[in-house]
């Protein structure tokens, strides 16, 4: 990961983006100090976050608490 002045980030700060979009990652510093981190955003896998959830709900529908609560679990869990 690149370091770059946060005065130099400022006057070239179009070009940064440019650079993180094409997936670079940079530490921005003050006085040589780490201060923040400039990083390409993660893209939200839709398809696997709707496939996660429809795993959790198999998975509610084929499993119970026969007839306990969870509040009750976790005290039985402290004994």
């Amino acid at each position: 990961m690149s370091e770059i002045e946060a005065s130099e980030a400022k006057t070239d700060f179009s070009r940064l983006l440019k650079r993180v979009r094409e997936g670079e990652r940079f530490v921005i510093t003050e006085q040589n100090r780490p201060v923040a981190e400039l990083i390409p955003i993660r893209q939200r896998e839709t398809g696997k976050i709707r496939a996660a959830i429809e795993n959790l709900k198999a998975f509610q529908e084929t499993h119970s608490l026969a007839g306990s609560s969870v509040r009750q679990m976790i005290e039985e869990g402290r004994k």
